[in-house]
């Protein structure tokens, strides 16, 4: 029997996919808001935006119905949150202080994943049937938080990586690389879904973007384990 067909199973599945992606995702943008009003501008601020309150960030559609539909349909785990106003003409220094706005939301969920490697800790202390269930909630936290960090480290307006470049590259590249903010996120769909599919058609099995975010994700996840020194990732 399909495990799907059982309500605690399905309640269970949401639970410790849900938890992990909520926390993430209210971090990552909580970080880009607090960066932003300690660096001059306090739009996200006077907007509620600097908190830690999940429902400030969430997106009905893209946080919670669209990873939940690729999730049962077996596809890639993608969503978003709604995005933190960051008014960068307020900031001190708007190109250098860019960089770092967009730093904040990677640099979130690095330490965030950091900080439940070494909570992993605590399990041995509960009982078993809940030590099970918050461990799979941490291992599946780091996995998100390195996912989330890598995957918006891509230097692609508008994630952050791609302002991160447009912050540090000279004017001859950043302005074309800028420019690209708003179609942007078209390309990532394009690269995320209709690429691996037009592979597929022609019979490659491949998976472009996946096979340059997952090497550096299974790196991060060994590191996790070496600092807080637990077994789950592979020793090099």
């Amino acid at each position: 029997m399909n495990s799907y067909s059982d309500p605690w199973a399905i309640a269970y599945e949401i639970s410790v996919l849900a938890i992990p992606v909520i926390v993430a995702i209210t971090f990552h943008e909580a970080a880009h808001g607090y960066v932003a009003w300690r660096l001059g501008d306090d739009t996200a601020w006077r907007l509620g935006r600097v908190s830690f309150n999940p429902f400030r960030h969430i997106d009905l559609f893209g946080t919670i119905l669209l990873p939940a539909m690729l999730k049962f349909a077996g596809g890639p785990l993608f969503g978003y949150a709604k995005p933190v106003p960051v008014n960068f003409s307020r900031l001190g220094s708007p190109r250098r202080d860019m960089v770092y706005v967009a730093l904040a939301g990677p640099g979130a969920n690095l330490a965030l994943a950091l900080a439940c490697g070494l909570a992993f800790h605590l399990v041995e202390v509960m009982p078993t049937t809940a030590g099970t269930w918050v461990a799979v909630n941490l291992r599946n936290a780091i996995l998100v938080n390195l996912v989330l960090a890598v995957f918006n480290m891509i230097p692609l307006p508008p994630l952050d990586g791609g302002r991160v470049a447009v912050g540090l590259l000279p004017d001859a590249l950043a302005f074309p690389l800028a420019r690209l903010e708003r179609s942007g996120i078209f390309i990532l769909i394009a690269l995320l879904f209709f690429l691996p599919w037009a592979l597929e058609a022609v019979g490659i099995n491949g998976d472009p973007l996946g096979f340059v975010i997952w090497p550096v994700v299974e790196w991060l996840d060994t590191l996790v384990a070496w600092l807080t020194f637990n077994n789950w990732a592979p020793q090099p």
